[in-house]
Parts: structure tokens; sequence; C-alpha cells
């Protein structure tokens, strides 16, 4: 007997293993498989003859067939090139103009993924996936996924499912209780935790709760004069959260950073920048803080900010969207000393938590601050438990009404894998990223661009006779070699103008191996870079 899962095919020959059994045994084996086949026949008839979207059997059948198909995926996943190789607009070549007209088997669609989802796939879980920031799945988070989608809730409200309410606030409570967060960030308090999709939302939530409570102390005609500081290095969400708040563009202030202060926001200069805007009769109302900066995981000085801050009535928030799950070890909690001044704090969980995307979490010192700034409350959502203010609805936490049951997955990775098991998944990303660090150190054509914090490194070939002006056209040529290999993927960055490269570890799979074989080949692709010149 033959069957097939994609990229492997098992065979099991029923004869040969009933010879080692006795004649009622083969009957038996016989009557299993015939059982089953007639079951499979029925099944596939349910799926043919009417729709039967939700049939327990059904489900399971198909279900198990998926976890193998997704299970087979992760055993070959280095067989595909990490930097999907396509162009623009393949599939459209390759798939119908139009939806089917009758159902098709599930075979025929894994069939299609194998051959037309996957080449147009970058494989994020790849071991040699070394680009951005990581985005980290486990089998505690896909189990959480699967839940999730099977109980299919809609937990806008508490009473719509009072468990999703109530879990999250829990786990959103032992993950804080993790990073050692200031009480006022828990439930017990007028604050507390609630998951948003990304650190993008994160921000746009908490800066039009801070608008909101500025305008009504100084009026809402001073929207125009409302300012808003961070540093050149801070995620362009803040400015996509400035747009749609309402923050006119030119009072996005991006402060400049240096080398020489490894790219952190320097608390005179900013200082400086508000003074003048006092001077001038504008508003400073908000400061967003980076714990990890996108380019080079820089690190703002969240105390002294912290005090600016609030010598100047503005609110602080904290993007600790990358390096915040480091911060569950004690060696790198000093990273957020200072939290305790900020309103906000937000860190993602589906970046280097073993949560699958999205799980983007927020603590904030004053619900009643995004309540106030979100709240909607229609007649039909009224109901007695959230009239008489006793329990929490996350609708008015976030932008839209509808949420997924997300804390099942944050829960289920913390249950299944536990604090010390967490601590050693990120220790050995670092201690990954620090091997490659001395690996580059020991090259002399290459350079460490800044002080490697925790798993990324920022690193560039240097230029032949110190020669800059092709040094961003190199290191720029080195990254389109190496990632068009697809053995490995890479990013850049520019920092003070100068292009570099960036190594992230963290994908649950990676090894020091890949590690080592990713910087053979960047050797190798910069040899043969170089000896063009």
């Amino acid at each position: 007997m033959t069957w097939h899962n994609p990229g492997i095919t098992f065979t099991w020959n029923v004869c040969n293993f009933a010879t080692l059994v006795d004649d009622d045994c083969i009957l038996s084996t016989q009557q299993h498989f015939a059982k089953k086949k007639t079951e499979q026949s029925i099944n596939q008839q349910k799926m043919e003859s009417g729709l039967k979207p939700m049939d327990a059997e059904q489900l399971r059948e198909n279900a198990h067939k998926m976890v193998d198909f997704i299970a087979d995926y992760y055993k070959t996943i280095e067989n595909f090139p990490v930097l999907s190789q396509v162009q623009p607009g393949y599939l459209r070549e390759l798939l119908p103009d139009s939806a089917p007209t009758h159902p098709e088997p599930l075979q025929h669609i894994f069939d299609d993924i194998q051959a037309k989802i996957l080449p147009g796939v970058t494989h994020w879980q790849s071991p040699n996936f070394f680009g951005y920031y990581p985005s980290n799945s486990s089998i505690a988070g896909f189990l959480g996924e699967m839940m999730s989608a099977g109980l299919n809730i809609v937990g806008f409200s508490w009473i719509t499912s009072p468990a999703a309410t109530e879990l999250e606030m829990i786990v959103l409570d032992w993950f804080g209780k993790m990073l050692k967060l200031p009480e006022e960030f828990l439930s017990a308090g007028k604050g507390g935790g609630v998951i948003q999709g990304t650190a993008s939302e994160a921000v746009l939530v908490v800066l039009l709760a801070a608008r909101d409570k500025i305008l009504r102390r100084v009026g809402k005609n001073s929207l125009e004069k409302l300012v808003v500081y961070a540093s050149d290095q801070t995620h362009s969400a803040l400015q996509k959260a400035c747009q749609i708040g309402g923050i006119h563009p030119e009072n996005c202030r991006l402060l400049r950073t240096d080398s020489s202060i490894d790219y952190a926001l320097s608390p005179n200069v900013l200082n400086e920048a508000i003074s003048n805007d006092v001077t001038s009769g504008l508003i400073p109302f908000f400061l967003c803080a980076t714990v990890g900066t996108t380019s080079s995981t820089a690190v703002d000085p969240l105390l002294e900010l912290g005090r600016i801050a609030k010598s100047n009535d503005m609110w602080f928030h904290v993007d600790a969207a990358y390096a915040g799950s480091a911060c569950i070890c004690p060696e790198y909690r000093h990273y957020i000393d200072g939290v305790e001044e900020a309103d906000s704090f937000n860190t993602n969980a589906h970046k280097w938590f073993l949560t699958n995307f999205d799980c983007s979490v927020l603590w904030i010192k004053d619900r009643n601050a995004l309540i106030q700034a979100l709240s909607t409350n229609p007649e039909f959502l009224k109901n007695k438990a959230s009239q008489a203010n006793l329990v929490v609805d996350y609708k008015d936490w976030q932008i839209p009404l509808g949420r997924r049951f997300r804390s099942l997955k944050l829960w289920m990775v913390l249950r299944l894998y536990g604090l010390e098991n967490l601590q050693s998944y990120i220790r050995n990303h670092i201690n990954l990223a620090k091997h490659f660090e001395e690996l580059v150190a020991q090259d002399p054509r290459f350079e460490i661009v800044t002080p490697r914090l925790f798993s990324l490194v920022c690193f560039r070939l240097l230029p032949p006779h110190n020669d800059e002006t092709c040094a961003s056209k190199l290191n720029h040529g080195l990254l389109d070699a190496v990632n068009s290999t697809g053995k490995i993927f890479v990013s850049h960055t520019v920092l003070s103008g100068n292009y570099l490269l960036r190594l992230a570890v963290g994908a649950p799979l990676t090894e020091e191996r890949h590690v080592n074989a990713a910087w053979k080949l960047l050797q190798d692709e910069a040899s043969a870079l170089l000896a063009t010149l």
C-alpha cells in the first residue's frame, strides 16, 4: 500500500507485514484498511454531494492531513531557497482566472501548494533566515492557533466569550511579571495589558490616547500645535500613527542620532528640541523611546527620557517590539530600567517569544485613557456586565471591533515551555550572534559597525584602499550575491550614510552550523566580488 505526502512517499507492504501474524490478524488488518477506505470514500462523497463546512469527522481526517503536510514542510524546510526566487506576477500565470464551480479534492490543493505556492514563499522559519527580525513559530504557538481557529470566537466584549477576555488579562499579567514590569501595568490596578496585532497598532492606539488626553486639557483647536518626539532610528510605524492621528508632519520630531552614542536618543538633544518648541508656542505631548531599534538594536536611555517626559507632562511610550523578550533574562533586564517612568510599554511575542504571528503585547498604566479615546457604545452591544463596569471590554482598547482569541497561543507557550526554557532559548540565539560577531571580527576585510547587544550583528565589507565612494555599491552587491543563492537570507540598513548588512539570529531551528555556513557563504561571495574590482 502506497500513499503520498508532499516531498515524501510512504510505502507499507501489508502482505509482508501480515506474514508475521496469524490468519485472524491478517483478516483484521485487511478489514481495517477496507474500513478506512470505505470511510475515506464516504467522506469524499460527503464533500462532493453537499456542503458540510464543519463536519467533525471530515475535520478530523483533513486536519490530520494538514498537520502531516506542515510537519513534512518543516522536515524539508532547508531544501527550499530561503528567499523566494520568483518574479512579480508569477502566480497569475499558474492559477485559473476564476474560482472553481465544483469542489476539488484536498490532495489537489496540497499539490498546488507544493508546486505553485511554496516557490513564492520566503521561508521565515528556515534556520537560514537571518533577515529583518525573527517571526517565531513553535509547536505550542501552532497548537494555540489551532484551538483559536477551532473555537473561532469574536471576543470584542467580555460577554461574547468571558474566557477570552479573562485569559488575556491573566496571561499578560504573567508576562508582565516575567519582565518585572511595575505593578501599575498589571490588571489589578488602573492599567493592564492587551494583545494588539502589531507594534504599529500599539503605538497608534497609545498616540490617540495621548492626543485626546492633551486636547481635553488645552482644547481641540490645538491639534495643529501638538508635537511628537523620537529618534531618527524609531520605527516608521510612529510616522504612520502621526499621519492617522492628524499630527502635522512637520511636528513629528525625529531627532538625529549618531555612532558616538551608539544611535540612542540623546536626552540633551531631546531637551533642546522641547525647549525650542515650547518657545515657539507648540505643545510637546508624546515621546516614543525604543529598546532595540530596527536598524541596529540601539537602546534609548529610558530613565532620563522618562523624567524629561514627566517634567513636560508628555505621554512616554516604550517600543521594545524586538528586544523586550530578552528582558525576561535577568542579565538583560537592565535594558528596560526606567520603564517605571513610562505610560505604555510594548513588545512583540511573535518576534522572539515562540508565539506565532500575530501577538503584540501592549501594557498601559491608565486603561481609561485608551477607553476614552477608542470606546463606542452602540445599543446592540450593550449588556449588563459592561454597563455596570464590572468587566473589561477589549473592543475599547483597540482600533477594530472584532478580535481573535490570541491569548490562547501565548498561554500555551508559557505553559508548555516555562520561563527557564524560554530564557535558554533567548540566550542561545544571543550566543550564536556573539559567535558570528567573533567570526566577522577575525576577517580584516570586514568590520563590525555597531556594538552587538542582543542577537543582531551589523557589519560591512570594507572597500579596497578605503575608497568609501564604492562602499555602498560593494555591500549592496554582496547582499544581492548571498541572497540570490537561496542558501541564506540577510537584510540591510543605512547608518550615518553607510550601507551595511544585518544578520539577525532568531529562527527556532537555527543552530551553530547554520551560522557557520552563513559566514562561509558571505566570505566566499566577498572574495568573488573583490576579485572583480
